[in-house]
């Protein structure tokens, strides 16, 4: 017999599932040697009162074995002299849209202008280490795309269950953990995620696919309002009637060449602000109502803040508990920063992007311009840079400080590896971001009892949550609105927000693209 129960639980019952065997067979008065198994569905903390409560939605098997997989298994058959697609990225976009071309019988070429996700990681240490930034090979390009060093958060509000089911089964077929399956904020970790990416990489290449590194796009090959394939540096062309334009939030030199063509983009909405670092045994006992912290049962605390200041939304963004900050800029003169953690969680700070919403309309511009968002947020990048020293030092400032609008003579310790510098952030960022921000952290301090303090880091600052532009295509078809057979895909076209949400986009444009080719 296979039950389903609803538990709402102490942290230590929830511990692992043997616990968990043991409240079941109490509590519903069964032996516990007909229980062979339990699976968790679901898995969440309800931290809103003093006694902490941990929220299960469980599958028990009673006289009777489990299935042997918990998630369901994706067959890759062999596509080589199949009809080709190219794919112009390997974030989560362009790899699963690369899978998913496989599935359907498709080849898929995949293009990245970085390098494979373990040569990269050099690249990313020498920016501490050397404050310098490849602009080919950094946290934002490289296999993997952003996600890949930036935590691995799998968590989406997007509606389409099955289609993120689908992607969180595709990730554990790849060597991600089942627990992806089942927890309320899915996480598989900066230190394992490469491991993940590398193995898609290695279906694709298994199948009959192709995949090139350190192969930069130049340009799109269009004839007569049709895709015939793309350009590359060193006068390599990759011919396709169908290409998957998967590039991600931060190539602007991609955004810069559809401009110049012709190719019809617009401005988008996006985020701006600071990374905001507490200590995460500070975070634990305001989360969790204890001195003590989270104690041995429960994992590092997560909070989320959302509120309205003078018409635009101010909100906590991309939470890493137990994480660090990282410089995440993409080319010289700049200064960005990002957060990540480890899948154990269990660093000594915790981290947020704390961002204020800005539409088009906020910036001004004569005239309007598609790139106005991306040149907005290249001078916030500089300006971040000449205040950090001219190199990967970050400007910073105490939060309490930030609100009072005075300068920090000192600031905390910081995970933050190039190293911060005192800077009013108060004074410099543009009034009409740090003005709702200090706002936003007061009320968020009203709200949540010790978290506006000393102890607490503003690093600015935070740029890239989301695309500046939006490359235009049809609802039905996925299509560039003029130009068929070229498909604008995921985060950096302006139609995804996170790893989850570009992999659903990722795998949409394949089998528009396989419809177009059939």
């Amino acid at each position: 017999m296979i039950s389903e129960y609803q538990l709402r639980i102490l942290p230590q019952q929830a511990y692992n599932e043997q616990t968990v065997k043991d409240y079941i067979a109490h509590t519903y008065g069964l032996d516990i040697r007909t229980i062979h198994a339990v699976r968790v569905l679901k898995r969440s903390i309800d931290a809103r009162q003093r006694q902490i409560f941990v929220n299960l939605s469980v599958r028990a098997y009673i006289n009777e074995l489990p299935a042997d997989d918990e998630y369901v298994h994706t067959d890759y058959p062999n596509v080589e002299g199949r009809p080709p697609v190219v794919v112009v990225g390997a974030g989560p976009g362009g790899l699963f849209a690369a899978l998913r071309l496989i599935e359907l019988g498709f080849r898929p070429i995949v293009v990245e202008r970085g390098k494979d996700v373990h040569s990269r990681k050099k690249d990313i240490a020498r920016i501490s280490r050397e404050y310098s930034v490849d602009p080919e090979s950094n946290y934002s390009f490289g296999e993997g795309g952003a996600g890949a060093y930036s935590d691995g958060k799998l968590y989406t509000r997007s509606k389409k269950r099955g289609n993120v089911d689908k992607i969180l089964s595709v990730f554990c077929q790849h060597g991600a953990s089942t627990a992806i399956l089942s927890d309320a904020h899915p996480h598989i970790g900066t230190d394992r995620l490469p491991r993940v990416i590398e193995n898609m990489r290695n279906t694709i290449l298994r199948s009959g696919g192709e995949v090139h590194f350190e192969t930069k796009m130049t340009g799109i090959l269009i004839e007569k309002d049709r895709v015939a394939g793309i350009e590359c540096e060193g006068g390599t062309a990759f011919r396709a009637s169908a290409v998957i334009l998967a590039t991600g939030h931060s190539a602007r030199d991609v955004y810069r060449w559809l401009y110049n063509n012709q190719i019809e983009i617009e401005a988008k909405g996006i985020a701006v602000g600071v990374r905001l670092e507490h200590p995460a045994e500070l975070i634990d006992q305001i989360q969790y109502h204890n001195k003590n912290g989270r104690g041995r049962w429960l994992p590092a605390a997560e909070y989320s803040f959302v509120t309205q200041v003078d018409g635009r939304g101010v909100y906590s963004f991309c939470m890493c508990p137990g994480g660090f900050v990282v410089p995440a800029a993409s080319g010289p003169e700049q200064v960005v920063v990002n957060g990540m953690s480890p899948s154990g969680r269990n660093g000594r700070w915790s981290n947020a992007g704390m961002v204020v919403e800005l539409h088009p309309e906020d910036i001004a511009h004569q005239p309007p311009s598609p790139l106005l968002m991306m040149e907005f947020q290249e001078q916030l990048e500089r300006l971040a840079w000449q205040q950090g020293g001219m190199r990967q030092t970050a400007p910073a400032q105490r939060m309490a400080d930030f609100v009072k609008g005075k300068l920090s003579y000192d600031l905390p310790s910081s995970s933050y590896s190039p190293g911060l510098i005192s800077s009013p952030l108060h004074f410099w960022l543009p009034e009409f971001i740090g003005q709702r921000l200090r706002k936003g952290f007061e009320q968020f301090g009203r709200q949540s009892h010790g978290f506006l303090t000393d102890e607490a880091c503003v690093i600015g600052v935070e740029t890239r949550t989301s695309s500046p532009v939006r490359i235009l295509r049809d609802k039905e078809t996925l299509q560039h609105i003029r130009i068929q057979g070229l498909f604008p895909c995921g985060e950096g076209a302006g139609y995804a927000g996170g790893i989850v949400s570009a992999a659903i986009d990722g795998e949409r444009c394949a089998e528009k693209a396989a419809k177009l080719l059939q």
